[in-house]
């Protein structure tokens, strides 16, 4: 499990890290690169908890640790929208478009590295 999860750590950063740079070139100036900043911090701790639970559902019941991953994101994406980026003063588009963007991208990885 742990080669896994360090794995997914890796792969994820790596999707991210491309992500946000694209991101920035579509949204620039300083605002805009806190919130995609902000929202690559928060997409890859959400990511591994979610992978984590995964992980530990794999061999039990898959589509029940997917199921919880999916409430995990939803949930995170949805406080972020309605607390964090006004808390934050964060840009509120930019920040929810990174976000989910990240999320997006960092879960097309999941059933690649589910069974290593």
């Amino acid at each position: 499990m742990i080669r896994a999860v360090m794995l997914y750590l890796v792969v994820a950063l790596l999707v991210t890290a491309a992500a946000a740079w694209v991101l920035l070139l579509v949204y620039p100036g300083a605002d805009a690169q806190r919130a995609i900043l902000t929202s690559a911090l928060l997409a890859l701790a959400i990511q591994m908890v979610a992978f984590i639970i995964l992980q530990l559902f794999k061999g039990k019941n898959v589509i029940a640790g997917w199921g919880l991953g999916a409430l995990l994101r939803f949930g995170g994406l949805g406080v972020y929208a309605l607390f964090a980026t006004r808390a934050l003063g964060l840009d509120m588009n930019t920040a929810l478009v990174s976000l989910a963007c990240f999320l997006f991208l960092s879960m097309l990885i999941e059933p690649l590295l589910v069974n290593v």
